[in-house]
């Protein structure tokens, strides 16, 4: 019997052990399984009142007011997802992975919402709406500068935030929870760059008001109806100066008003300009924006300004009818001298179409552009335009790349270093890689507002990407245009065809492998050359009203996570994103990967 006992006793021993171990393994479970439930329902809950805010009302203010309520919700997830006990549930092997993620994205949107979302909402509420209108036609700059120091302390925090959701290896993760890291990291990250724009703009924008002292710009009017790489030629000018929060419009001119053509070219272009556009960007107006780089052709469109007005002024800006529409959803119609009422709807139409038809003499044209854009402005500057709906219109503008700016000042200009406002060459590093593509109107016309582009990227295997480039011509009977519009024949092109040089930029360090054109249009042409040691392609086609032509480029190129086309913009919005694999002739139509950054 003795030589049982130790026996039985280890047996006993080994039944606690196991029991404890089991108890201990289910009690863990149940701790790590309950407090998980409830920090998924907390960030749910917090998604939910964000998300109910944001349709019940368009107000930015309203939404913050629940910025505390969303913040209870975060925190509350953010303290089930970091006792020592969870913790020790993230060494586990398969669930680890599942808790550690979860834990994370706890912890940086809690994060988010307190060193980020409310101090920057509390910042901004001092800032009203009606703070944003000019009093006595004068903006309140100090109101504005104000809001620079919060905002980059509220982007640093949010970029380490997002950084730290980039940092999760969502491989492992179960579907919904890999979406939710996702959701979370884009969140986040799109706050962090609203914070860096904001802090931009609360820098840059007192400066180019006349804060610290008489500020002078130049504005181009181009016009979409005739397509330059930046969006179109520039069509008429104008100097606006800013001195403690007061803007003046000072003067005006059409293109007309400039020498038909100088020569020698106002600047020296570089040889690979030269060889791609000739001289024409330094030698006319209409043609500054050519050049598929801002920082290029603004500087000499103040080099002509001062030849003509003998003027230097601080900076240049850019703007096409499109962007005059989105304003004009701020200002509201704006009546014009000639009867016309000019709307966020028609504003297009009437600037790049209906102009023509009614006046075909151009010095009446270039009085109607005048009376409009100065009709706007006068607007603007009478405080008309609703501050969220106006800073909506002017975001979007500059994401399209239709809203251009370039400061003589280094220490200015570099505020807008890595923005679309500066509209230079689409970059490409390790995450995303970029083509470049910029139209040009190669008729001598108006027909451009009767061109459909439309453009598509897709990756083939690892180490090549396609590019397809589709032009339409939808234009009407010729014989229903005026001469103005269709060029006349006047540079060799018949009636009603339309010719275009398209200028294809491929991401820097990529090689071409492969191009095709096809279509019904007249035969394509092709040339070439290179820009800051990127490849480029240019592809000339020439189609009558109903004709279509098609280019299609292959390249060898290292596979990144994104990959997109920078287009020049036109009268048609383009869509975003980019196609799944897809090789050769058999991919689908053109049309749903142009992404304007």
């Amino acid at each position: 019997m003795n030589d049982r006992r130790p026996g039985a006793r280890a047996g006993r021993v080994f039944a606690w052990c196991a029991t404890t171990i089991l108890l201990t393994g289910l009690f863990v479970t149940f701790w790590i399984g309950l407090r998980g439930g409830l920090a998924v329902s907390h960030l749910t809950a917090a998604q939910h009142a964000v998300q109910d805010a944001e349709a019940s009302t368009d107000d930015p203010l309203a939404v913050a007011s629940l910025l505390p309520t969303v913040h209870d919700e975060t925190s509350a997830a953010r303290a089930l997802t970091s006792d020592p006990i969870w913790s020790l549930g993230e060494r586990l092997p398969w669930v680890g992975p599942q808790l550690s993620a979860l834990a994370v994205s706890s912890a940086a949107l809690d994060d988010a919402v307190a060193e980020g979302l409310i101090p920057l909402a509390s910042a901004a509420s001092r800032l009203s709406t009606e703070a944003l209108r000019p009093k006595d036609g004068a903006f309140d700059i100090a109101d504005i500068a104000a809001l620079e120091p919060t905002a980059g302390a509220v982007s640093v925090h949010l970029h380490v935030a997002a950084a730290e959701l980039a940092a999760v290896d969502t491989r492992p993760l179960l579907g919904p929870l890999r979406d939710g890291v996702t959701r979370a990291h884009d969140l986040i990250g799109a706050a962090a760059d609203s914070a860096d724009a904001l802090r931009r703009a609360a820098r840059l924008v007192p400066a180019m008001l006349g804060a610290d002292g008489p500020r002078s710009y130049l504005v181009l009017f181009q016009n979409n109806a005739e397509w330059r790489s930046l969006g179109g030629i520039v069509g008429a000018v104008a100097q606006i100066d800013t001195h403690d929060g007061r803007i003046a419009l000072v003067d005006q001119a059409s293109t007309a008003d400039f020498p038909p053509g100088t020569d020698p070219p106002v600047v020296d272009l570089y040889p690979e300009v030269r060889d791609l556009f000739e001289t024409r960007p330094a030698r006319f107006i209409q043609d500054v924006t050519q050049v598929p780089d801002f920082t290029v052709g603004a500087p000499i469109a103040r080099e002509m300004w001062r030849r003509l007005r003998g003027r230097d002024v601080d900076g240049v800006i850019a703007l096409d009818p499109v962007t005059l529409g989105y304003i004009l959803t701020a200002t509201g119609p704006v009546a014009l001298p000639t009867g016309d009422e000019l709307t966020a709807d028609n504003a297009v139409t009437l600037l790049l179409q209906e102009v023509y038809r009614r006046y075909p003499d151009p010095a009446r044209q270039d009085e109607f552009f005048r009376t409009a854009s100065a009709a706007v402005f006068t607007a603007l500057a009478e405080g008309r335009a609703d501050p969220r709906k106006l800073i909506e219109a002017l975001s979007r503008a500059g994401t399209e790349g239709r809203l251009l700016m370039w400061n003589a000042d280094a220490d200015d200009q570099a505020i807008l270093d890595g923005t679309t406002l500066q509209g230079t060459l689409p970059t490409t590093d390790v995450d995303e890689t970029r083509f470049g593509v910029y139209l040009n109107d190669g008729t001598g016309s108006k027909m451009d507002s009767y061109l459909r582009p439309t453009v598509d990227v897709a990756w083939c295997g690892q180490d090549s990407a396609v590019l397809g480039v589709t032009l339409r011509n939808d234009a009407p009977d010729p014989q229903t245009l005026p001469s103005y519009v269709t060029g006349g024949g006047e540079y060799g092109v018949p009636v009603g065809q339309a010719l275009t040089g398209v200028y294809v930029y491929l991401p820097a360090g990529a090689r071409l492998e492969e191009r095709t054109s096809t279509g019904n249009g007249a035969p394509a042409g092709f040339a070439g050359g290179t820009a800051q040691g990127r490849q480029v392609v240019k592809w000339s086609v020439q189609l009558a009203p109903g004709q279509q032509a098609h280019l299609e480029l292959r390249v060898s190129t290292p596979r990144t996570a994104h990959l997109e086309a920078k287009v020049t913009p036109t009268v048609f919005e383009m869509a975003s994103g980019s196609e799944a694999d897809s090789c050769g002739p058999e991919r689908s139509s053109p049309g749903a990967a142009a992404a304007q950054r």
